[in-house]
Order: C-alpha cells, then structure tokens, then sequence
C-alpha cells in the first residue's frame, strides 16, 4: 500500500509541476501571433472607400483585422467546415486524426485531420507535415500554440493567415480584393464562398472571375451550406445556388487612387516607424477624381500650347484637412515625371503673395480698402519693378491695384511694412526653407522667393478663418473642435480678422477671363507668374473650400504660356464651376461682417473722406481705430468767368461755379505719365489765402529703410525726387550739410554717394519747410 501511496504522490507532483509549467506558459510574456505575419497597410478615403492596399514585406496580402471586427457568420462557417470541435479539443482531434489515418490508409481518399490550432502551428513554425515526423512536429506545436495562448488569439490567428488564392491572406484581405469591403461587412453567402477556399485556394479560387467560381468551389460551398442548414434551418433560402453564386473581383483590379497623396503617407509612415497598417486619409473620393478628370482634360486642350503638367490641391480650411491633391497631370507618365508630387515642390509664387501684403497693410494702417496709391516707374535702391504688361496706371485705388496685380503699389506698401513685414509674415506661417531677409530685398513682394504649394494653401486658408493660420492635415479627424464649430479657428493670429475680410472682399472682384465680370457666386482669387515663365499659378477661396492650381514642368523648363492668368486661371475656373455644378462646393462658415470693421463713403478721386465738393463717393471698408482717415481737399471749388474763362473772386451775371482737383505735383505727374492729364486751375487775379498749402514737400525716393547697395569700381547713380503741392516750387537736396542740388515738380536729381555709410538727405522748398530720412550705402564686390 505505501508503494502505490508513494507512486500516487509523485504522479501528483508531476501533475502539479505540468499544471505549473501550464500556467507559466499561458503567463510569462510572449510575443503576440499578429508579430508572426507581418502585414499590408490599407489607406482609405474620408468615406471608408479603399484608395490603396500595399503588400506585407513577405510580399502577401494580408490586413491584420481583430476577431471581433470579422463578421459572425463567417467565422461560424469557417470552424463548421475546418474544426466543428475546436473549442473542445487541446489543439489535437485524436478521433479526427484515427478517422483520417484508416480513410487514407484504406485509399477509399486521402482526408486531412488538421484542426485549426495545427494549421496555424504549420505557419508559424514553417512546418513540413508531408511526412510522419512533419506531423507529429504539427501536432507538438499545435498544443504548444494550445498551452500558450487562449482559442480566441488562435482562431483570430488562423483568419488573419489563412490562403485566399495567389499571394492573398486573411478573410479581410480576401474581403477587400473580391468584394471591396470589410471583413465585418460580409454576409452568409459571401462567407459560404470564403469558408472552403483556404483547403485549396489554387483549384477553388485561382484567377477565376467567372460568376460562381470554379466546379471545386460550387462543390465546396453546396458541402458547407448543407452542414450549416442541420444548425440553422432557418437560412433555407440561401441553399439555392443562385443565392451563393457570385462574381469575384480580382486583385489586378484593386484601387489605386489618389497615388501621390498615399505615397507621401507611406513615407511618413516609413519614416517614423509606425506600426499603423489603417490610415484613413482625409481625401474626399468624388472631389478628387472630378479634379483629376478636370485637370486632365483641360492640359489635353492646352497641348497645342506646351502645357503637359499642372498640380492641384483642395483643402477645406474649416477643419484644415486635404479633401484632393492631384500631384502631377498622370502619375503613370515618365516623360513629365509623373511620379512626382507637385504640392510638395518649392517654386517661385509670382503675385500671389501680394493679397498678404495688402492685408499687412490694412492692419498697420498705412491704407483703407480705397486708398489711392501710386503706380508709377520708381526705383528701390538698386530695385526697379515693372508690371507684367509694361505699363503704368498712375493714381490707383487699392482695391483695384490689389485685383489688377499692379507690381509698383505692391512693392511700395511693402517697402512702409513696419514688423511685421512680408518676410516676417511667412517666418510666422511656417514657410520653410527661406533664405535670410536681406537675399531677398522688396523682390520678396514679387516672389523672389519659394514656396509649396503646401504652404500657399496654409496661407490663403488664412483669410476665410479670420487671420489664422493653421497646418493642413491628410488624415481624417473624426473630431471636430467646438470652436471650430462656432466659426472661431484655432490657430496662429497673422492677421486680424477685419483685414482678412477686406483682402477676402477685394479679391471677390477679380473679374473673370472668360466673362470679364467678377465671379458669381462669389469667389476670392488671385494668380501669379513666375520670372521667366517657369510657374503658372491661381490661389483662391470659394466657399470654405481653398483651391490651389500650379501648371508648368517639374525640371523647371520655361514656356511663354506659363502665365497665370491664361495658363492656371482657366484650369482653377474650371475646377469651381465643375464642383459646384456637382454640388460639391462647402458653404461658407457662419461669422458675418467682424466687429471692428466700418463701411464709409469716401471721395472717389483721392481715396479720403469727401469734402463739400468731392462729385463722386463710393463706399469703402476702414477699420476702426488703424486706417487712415482724414477729409479730403482734393476738390476746390471756384468761380470762372464764362467770357474769359479766366478765375474771379465774385459772383456776377457771367460766371459760373467749376470744380477742379488740386493734385501735388507728383500725383499730376502720375496722371500725365498715364495718358490722363489733369484740368488745369485757371488763373486770374484771385486768390483764396486757404489755398495756399502748408505743406512740406516729400521725398519719394529713396524710400524710408531701404539699403542703396554700391558696386565697388562701378558708379551708380540714386534718383532723388521730392513732391510738392507747388508744381513751379524749387526744391533744394541736401546731404548731411552738403547742397546736392536743386529740382523743380517731378524732376529728379541723379547723386552718386562717394562712400559707404549712412547720410542724412533733406529736401527744403522755397518757404524753408523740408522733409528729411535716413540713407545707408552699402558697398559691394
């Protein structure tokens, strides 16, 4: 008796050691099964759509999808026909196993007796189980799966890895590439289809898309939906064959949409070394293939011209995501390096940065919406702008040098910025890889430097959000901010939100190539041209919707129809009116007119608050407390005599009241030079004593803080030029002490400084009132 008592006691310690080795294995860590089978990455469009799926590093495709995200009916099916009794066994069926050995050894037909523990052990441990040894390797790593990890991670294993035909793993995988949706979509009949491919994908699926598959796949299917009616009796309508045959879709045929926009996520994604293999992206499926075919067709219209490639990018700037970026005009296309994203390249902007420098401006005070600028030849130091067209508008509202793209206006106000200035405004929105200020000078205003198309999107996003500037997004955020939602973006403050209102109005006056008339409904936009005809750009808002359109050629070559009004405006315009006519234009977010902006007559001529005698007023918008304002005395009212037509002092039987405008001499000049001389005050022995102006005389050039940059052993000569309310006044030049010279009107007194430093010009009228700034000479090699 003590002998069997001590064989009981070590028989009990070796259970109890293997129930401790047990629980060790199903506790101590190990690596989870997902580790084992590396996985493809799925990138879909905001609606769940599919945009791409990649390739797993074994080159397999195969989406890791959690257990309870894989409908219920096909994992009942899958265990029904696999391994009715797995979740009774350890991971070996020993009656399955005795029943296959004496069919097989009988040659009645060869029955395998893998459960699905076992076929999983084969794959993870890469098994050979074609012979004896093989086998019982399966059978040792199947209970080793058993012991250390629970039926749930295997049968979630099993349908993550199992073989769909070709290089396809996993029911989700097999999902998206036959039928186009996810695994938790699938109903019975598909399920009854995907259950009894993986015992031999090669015979039952193959590359077949005939509809109900091959004669071993009908066969398989009508087994399987025979054992699934002895459990659910109540699915009899399915067992028609008609009801389980279906079409399947091939993998040849898998998307492949938006590719530049799911190559730079793939990379990002590379190069941070996520593990994500679900991105879903932000793109909007229908606005994107409409740009696509929209862009398309207008560069196929354009071929005559040497137009051959052109980028787009659509952004809704209330949530800052990308809903469409068209990187190249065919991806597929080596000969224009189709491959390549152009919203990512840096090129020069032309004039569509000048919406910025009004609306710095605007906030800094130095114009109102009407303020009357010059558009004149004028020299910035070394500096001399021109316009595109050669010519000169002289006397300009802002609002009408702003849509007409005047370069000289533009330069001017660019040059009075205080901070900050242009430069320091695209420091603040994030515009990379800008060279320091100085490199650039005043031609920054023109686009003397670079930037994405990325980053000019950021940019115009800023006048529909109220002067904020916000980083675009491409991956869908379900989440919406509840200020964002009140109309009150988040974000970096670059300009106020009366200033982007006015610039946003401004640009809604542009009027249309095609119709000559400003955009109805209303769309904000403004293009730009490139030195040497390389970039053809349009930037503008329509909506909440920002539309970005470049045309040119990545190696940067030139064409002279690489201009943004012919070349870019059309393919934007095209892009607006086809997404509205679709319906897909996003109305605007609700904010109304911002609290501090006032709508005032001004007098038309002079861009100042009308006196008694201005004819002529138009509404302007001013905001309160920084633009300019002050009453004008352009317009004078006087008495001439209608039998002379020479000015009298009083009324009389022969006069009449005439109203002439009193210009400085400079802005007379501006008049004359655009072909529009002014009606000249006539003369007569009156005088009004109020006429006579107070006044000082005012340098014009050289601007306030601008460097005059000397070559050394190369003499070049600075342009003074003064204004006076006086046109016959001499004006006196002076350097530090020194007499420079003398100037009448608009005439201009050529100076060559002797040395590098700073000087102090003054320019003194006849009546000793003068004006007076800062010069600093530089000297270079």
């Amino acid at each position: 008796m003590s002998n069997i008592k001590r064989k009981l006691q070590k028989f009990s310690y070796v259970l109890l050691l293997l129930a401790i080795a047990c629980i060790l294995l199903r506790l101590l860590p190990k690596p989870a099964l997902s580790s084992y089978f590396p996985s493809s990455r799925i990138l879909s469009a905001a609606n769940g759509e599919l945009l791409r799926l990649t390739l797993a590093s074994d080159q397999q495709f195969r989406l890791w999808t959690p257990l309870a995200q894989i409908a219920t009916p096909l994992q009942e099916a899958v265990l029904l026909y696999e391994d009715r009794y797995f979740y009774w066994h350890p991971g070996v069926n020993p009656w399955a196993l005795l029943r296959a050995s004496v069919t097989t050894a009988s040659g009645a037909r060869r029955v395998g007796a893998s459960t699905i523990s076992m076929q999983l052990a084969r794959r993870i441990y890469h098994i050979d189980s074609r012979s004896f040894r093989g086998k019982l390797q399966q059978v040792a790593g199947a209970l080793l799966l058993e012991l250390r990890y629970s039926k749930h991670d295997i049968l979630e294993a099993y349908l993550n890895s199992a073989p769909y035909g070709a290089n396809i793993e996993g029911v989700a995988t097999a999902s998206l590439v036959y039928w186009r949706k996810p695994a938790a979509q699938l109903n019975l009949p598909e399920a009854m289809n995907l259950a009894v491919i993986p015992q031999n994908p090669r015979k039952r699926i193959g590359d077949t898309t005939a509809l109900g598959g091959s004669p071993e796949l009908v066969a398989a299917r009508q087994r399987l939906m025979k054992q699934w009616l002895v459990q659910h009796p109540q699915d009899r309508a399915y067992a028609n064959e008609t009801m389980l045959a279906l079409p399947f879709q091939q993998r040849r045929s898998l998307p492949f949409l938006a590719p530049h926009v799911v190559d730079m996520l793939l990379q990002e994604a590379d190069q941070q070394g996520s593990t994500q293999t679900r991105i879903a992206t932000s793109i909007d499926l229908p606005r994107q293939l409409l740009l696509e075919r929209v862009l398309s067709h207008y560069l196929k219209t354009q071929a005559d011209k040497g137009l051959k490639n052109a980028s787009a990018l659509l952004l809704d700037s209330a949530t800052m995501q990308v809903q469409a970026l068209v990187g190249s005009a065919d991806y597929h296309n080596a000969d224009i390096a189709g491959q390549v994203n152009g919203a990512l390249g840096r090129r020069s902007p032309g004039s569509t940065l000048k919406p910025f420098i009004y609306g710095l401006a605007l906030d800094q005070g130095l114009i109102h919406s009407a303020s009357i600028l010059k558009d004149a030849p004028t020299s910035f130091g070394a500096f001399s702008p021109e316009n595109f067209d050669g010519h000169f508008s002289g006397p300009i509202p802002a609002h009408q040098a702003l849509i007409r793209s005047r370069n000289i206006p533009a330069v001017e106000l660019a040059a009075k910025l205080s901070k900050p200035n242009l430069y320091d405004f695209l420091k603040s929105a994030n515009v990379q890889k800008l060279a320091s200020e100085s490199h650039y000078g005043l031609a920054l205003a023109l686009g003397g430097g670079e930037v994405s198309m990325e980053e000019l999107a950021q940019l115009y996003a800023i006048l529909p959000n109220q002067g904020r500037w916000q980083k675009l997004r491409y991956v869908k955020d379900q989440s919406t901010p509840s200020n964002q939602a009140a109309g009150r973006p988040q974000g970096l403050q670059l300009l106020s939100p009366e200033a982007s209102y006015i610039v946003t109005d401004m640009l809604r006056q542009t009027p249309r190539p095609d119709s000559f008339a400003p955009a109805r409904p209303a769309i904000a936009w403004k293009t730009g041209t490139s030195w040497s005809f390389r970039d053809a750009w349009t930037a503008g808002v329509f909506g909440r919707t920002v539309l970005v359109v470049w045309v040119g050629n990545f190696n940067g070559a030139s064409n002279p129809a690489l201009i943004g009004i012919e070349a870019a405006a059309p393919l934007f315009l095209r892009m607006v009116d086809a997404l509205r006519a679709e319906k897909l234009e996003q109305a605007e977010l609700p904010s109304g007119t911002p609290p501090d902006l006032k709508r005032l007559d001004v007098c038309v001529a002079s861009g100042e608050l009308p006196n008694q005698d201005c004819p002529v007023t138009a509404p302007a918008w001013f905001i309160a407390g920084k633009s300019p304002i002050r009453v004008s005395t352009l317009h004078k009212k006087i008495l001439v005599d209608s039998r002379t037509g020479l000015r009298v002092c009083t009324p009389n039987a022969y006069t009449r009241s005439e109203v002439f405008e009193t210009w400085s001499s400079d802005m007379q000049s501006l008049f004359t030079k655009a072909g529009m001389p002014l009606r000249q005050m006539p003369s007569g022995a009156c005088q009004d004593s109020s006429e006579a102006s107070d006044n000082p005389p005012r340098i014009i050039s050289p601007l306030r803080g601008v460097t005059h940059i000397q070559r050394l052993h190369q003499a070049q000569s600075l342009q003074l030029r003064a204004s006076s309310d006086n046109s016959k006044d001499q004006l006196s030049w002076f350097a530090d002490d020194s007499l420079l010279g003398m100037t009448q009107g608009e005439q201009s007194l050529n100076w060559t400084p002797p040395r590098a430093g700073r000087y102090w010009l003054r320019v003194v009228d006849s009546r000793g009132l003068s004006d007076s700034r800062e010069l600093v000479v530089e000297m270079v090699e």
